[in-house]
């Protein structure tokens, strides 16, 4: 017999219905509200005063996450028709976000190479500040988790072109709408960004 009373079974057909209408790109936000978004005093990475903490790492590190990313973000990649050849950015943020892209498109008419910006090159072996798979005369999607105020982003795009790269844009899983975008944008870089803060906000679950 089982041990499920009927009342605990419709308030689970209830959540399993609500989580199968969701598309991929809702299922992202709410994760990223439920699992990266805090409210409350924090100093951000650039050294900024907010009232928001995003630690996008809970998601983009988590089975879940991977799995809604990598296929949202290389459809977004295609639809704003960059023609690349590999995805990358500044270490650690961009890292599993550019795996989860690179996987996404390995059985896709073409495939993305993913890499590695370090933020300071090796001091031993080949010194370089590109791992992974990058080649001269790549073109590139510059990979954000967060932009704040698009200095990571920068960092990235000066390594890459100094390893003579050509980045195409930058895509980015949130966009904090505090001015990066608007940096990278009047620095001549395409943006393209999966969530906004607005709508991760919205999604935080009230206490």
């Amino acid at each position: 017999m089982l041990g499920v009373s009927v009342g605990r079974l419709t308030h689970f057909s209830r959540a399993t219905n609500l989580s199968t209408t969701m598309t991929p790109h809702d299922r992202l936000l709410s994760l990223l509200a439920e699992r990266s978004a805090r409210r409350g005093q924090f100093t951000l990475a650039s050294g900024r005063q907010s009232t928001l903490y995003i630690d996008a790492r809970l998601t983009t590190m988590s089975p879940e996450g991977l799995a809604l990313i990598g296929p949202l973000a290389l459809a977004a990649i295609r639809n704003a028709g960059w023609k690349i050849d590999a995805v990358g950015g500044l270490t650690l943020g961009a890292d599993p976000v550019s795996y989860a892209i690179a996987y996404a498109s390995a059985a896709s008419e073409a495939p993305l190479r993913s890499f590695t910006v370090r933020k300071e090159a090796k001091l031993h072996g080949t010194g370089r500040l590109i791992e992974g798979p990058f080649r001269e005369g790549d073109k590139v999607a510059v990979i954000e988790d967060v932009i704040t105020t698009g200095g990571s982003a920068l960092r990235a795009v000066e390594a890459i072109r100094a390893a003579r790269g050509e980045v195409i844009g930058v895509l980015a899983l949130v966009d904090r709408e505090e001015g990066g975008r608007e940096t990278l944008e009047g620095a001549g870089l395409p943006v393209v960004a999966l969530a906004r803060a607005a709508d991760i906000v919205a999604r935080i679950p009230v206490a």
